[in-house]
Parts: structure tokens; sequence; C-alpha cells
């Protein structure tokens, strides 16, 4: 594991609390910002894009497949994993965000040129969608591949400070940009986020070989990639604290998501009556939630985190199902940072668990999986735009919060002598 000593020294001080450790691998402080940026460009894009879908169309069912395009990709995430298991997590890394910079430069230039409308919005969305959602689980094997398995927790939980922060500046920048300037200015600033990350990525120094050096010279690059996608599916399934993990997480895309994520255009046009200001305050309220969950748990270690992953699963399907009956913003706020929070360690504790067990080479493959469980967000997002069409959205969000944290007990009681006993491996501190 390469460490550069004078970085080392000179962060010696700062590298005292569990949260600041990371810093002290040389790689981790390039991936740290470029994920950051991305981060940040992501979440300016979606306010951006789905307040505007939302504006001209002024249909909440075209607004849900504006998002759903944006997942598309969860279909082709395992084949995402073998591909960076066999050429690096870093070099695939690199080439997604110069795919985001190329899309994001085309879309600014039809605002600028005054030629945008929400058709040719749809197909940029759903051909970054076809990449983008596989961004989360590369850049968590690449973190998996770089840090010591001592400081995975902490490293994990930093990374998702990435996420949560631009859920907070890239919300409120990006309303305030596209309020103020238009979306032509605004999509200037997504532009040079995407090319800023994309270079800093390439700062990262790759491993030199994803697969282990008897695994190469046994032939391994030269198998076929549905034989290592079947690979893949079947070491996530044959272990069990693996599968659990998987299907919460299949779950929260499905049911807990939808609310807090595509849909708020939606409450805060249509419950709240708010502009694209009001809707950066709801969004950057889940992110300040989730923010302190992860800043949180970087600073505490040892924690059971099968055990962490239930109960943070149940919390946040608690305060969704209070979301859904709010009628102000300042509860609503409330409630979201509450369901924020939450789902934070409910996602970190995923990642920990997924990371922890699967071997070195397989953990791509491993997240390829993960990423394409999100596809049902799209599903569930597809779902709730008719469903508020017809029972209203505190109904529709009742209906999701109750199912989901139905089912997400009867996932931990199946699988509870994995999950819930402390002594179980997914609780290993």
């Amino acid at each position: 594991m390469e460490r550069d000593e004078p970085g080392q020294r000179a962060l010696s001080a700062l590298a005292r609390p569990a949260a600041f450790a990371p810093f002290l691998i040389r790689n981790y402080r390039f991936q740290w910002p470029a994920d950051l940026l991305t981060s940040w460009a992501f979440e300016m894009e979606t306010l951006i894009l789905g307040w505007y879908v939302l504006v001209e169309t002024r249909s909440v069912l075209l607004l849900t497949v504006f998002a759903s395009l944006s997942y598309v990709g969860t279909l082709i995430a395992p084949v995402f994993g073998v591909v960076g298991d066999r050429i690096g997590h870093r070099d695939l890394l690199a080439m997604m965000r110069a795919t985001y910079a190329t899309l994001s430069a085309t879309l600014m230039t039809l605002a600028l040129t005054g030629y945008l409308t929400p058709l040719y919005v749809f197909i940029i969305v759903a051909i970054m969608g076809l990449v983008r959602p596989s961004d989360l689980g590369v850049r968590g094997a690449l973190v998996a591949t770089i840090m010591p398995h001592d400081q995975l927790i902490g490293a994990i939980s930093v990374s998702r400070t990435t996420m949560d922060t631009a859920r907070i500046a890239g919300a409120l920048s990006g309303a305030g940009l596209f309020a103020s300037l238009g979306i032509g200015p605004a999509y200037v600033a997504i532009f040079s986020l995407y090319v800023v990350s994309t270079v800093l990525t390439l700062c990262v120094v790759a491993p030199a070989k994803p697969f282990p050096a008897d695994e190469v010279a046994g032939g391994a690059l030269r198998r076929s990639p549905l034989r290592d996608l079947r690979e893949g599916w079947a070491y996530v399934w044959t272990t069990p604290r693996m599968r659990a993990a998987i299907w919460i997480a299949f779950l929260a895309n499905l049911t807990a998501y939808p609310l807090s994520n595509g849909l708020l255009p939606y409450v805060a046009r249509e419950i709240y009556g708010t502009d694209q200001t009001g809707l950066g305050y709801l969004s950057a309220s889940f992110a300040i939630g989730s923010l302190a969950g992860s800043v949180l748990l970087s600073f505490v270690g040892g924690v059971p985190v099968a055990r962490l992953m239930i109960g943070a699963t149940a919390a946040w399907y608690a305060a969704l199902l209070v979301f859904a009956q709010m009628q102000s913003m300042p509860t609503a706020i409330a409630c979201l940072m509450l369901a924020g929070f939450s789902q934070s360690l409910t996602m970190i504790s995923i990642a920990v668990i997924l990371m922890r067990t699967a071997a070195e080479h397989f953990r791509g493959r491993v997240m390829g999986v993960r990423m394409l469980v999100i596809y049902s967000l799209p599903l569930g997002l597809l779902a709730s735009g008719s469903l508020i069409d017809a029972i209203g959205f505190a109904a529709t969000g009742t209906l999701y919060a109750a199912t989901g944290l139905a089912l997400m007990l009867v996932i931990a009681l199946h699988w509870r002598a994995d999950l819930w006993h402390l002594h179980a491996p997914a609780n290993a501190k």
C-alpha cells in the first residue's frame, strides 16, 4: 500500500481522529475531491433538470420518467463491475467522468444557444443514465482497493460525505444559479466540475493488476466476461450477509428513495407551493441529516454494522411515514433531516458489509450487483407517479414507507443469524 511520508508527517496532527486517517493515503487525497466534485455536479444537474422538466411539461408523470431515466444503466451495472475488475477501477472511473463532461457540454451548448427542449433533455439524460448509476459502485470498489482493511469504515464514511455535502452545496448553488442566471450559465459550472473531477481521478495511482498474479498467469483475463458475471452473481447469492444487504438496498431504492429524491420537485411545487429555492432547501435538509450521519460514523469505530443497518433502515422508514403527512415546509425539513441521517447510516453499513466480505478481485462485480438493485428506484418512481395521480401524495408516501418497513423486518428476521447475532461476521468490529 503506497503512502507518501512527507504527506503523512504533515497530516499527522490531523490524523488522530479516525475521520482524518484516510487522508494519510495519497490516492485517497485525490479520489475524495474527485468524488466530491462529481457528486456536486450530479446534484446540481438533477435539481436543475428536474425543475426544468416539471415547469416545461407540467406533468408529475413525466417528472418521474425523467428521474427514472437517470437509472437505466443499473441494468448493466454488473458489466461495469466486470470491466473494473479487468482494467482497473481508476481507469474505468476516469472514462465514466469524461463521458459526463462530454454530455454536460452538449446540454450547456443547447441551453446557451436557445435550442434546449425537454426532448433533448430526456435523450441526453437517458444516455448519461447508462453510465452514471455505476459511479458509486466503482468509486466504492476503488476506495476498498486503496485503503487498509482496518480503515474501511472510516474511509467509506468520509467518502459518503462527498454525496452529502454535494446535496447541500450542489442543491443550493444549483438552485441559486438556475434562478438568477438561467440554465445555460448553470451548466457552465456543471461542465467545469466534471472536467476537474476527471483530472483528479487520473491523479490516483492505479493498482498494476486488478487480478491476483496467479489468476492472471492462469488466463483469468482471457476468460469470458459472461463467466465473470455469473461468478459475481453466484458469489453474492451464496453469501447470506451479502444477499441480505443487497435485498435491503433493493427495498430502500424501491420504496424509500422515491419519496426523498425524485419526487421532491413535485412536493416543493405542488404540496408546499414553493419555487426552486424552496426545492433547494428541501433537498439540502435531507443532505444535512445524511452528512451528520456520515460524520458521526467516521468518528465512531467498532460498531456492529449489520445491527446498525437494521436499526437505521427502520428509523428511515419511520421518518418518511411522518414526512408523508406534513403540510408545512419547516416540519417537512425536520423530517427530511431525520430521514437523511438514518439513510446515511443504512447505506454506509451496506457498503461496509459488502466490501469487507468480498475478495479483492470480486469487489467490482459485487458492487456491480449492488448498483443493479438501484433499478428498483425508477420502478418505484414510475409507480409513484401513477399512484399520486390516483390517491395523492400523502397516501402514496404512507403506502411506500409502511410497505418498506414491513418487508425490511421480514428480511431481518429471515437472516437474523447472519445480521443480528452480535458475533456474526457481519457485525465484526
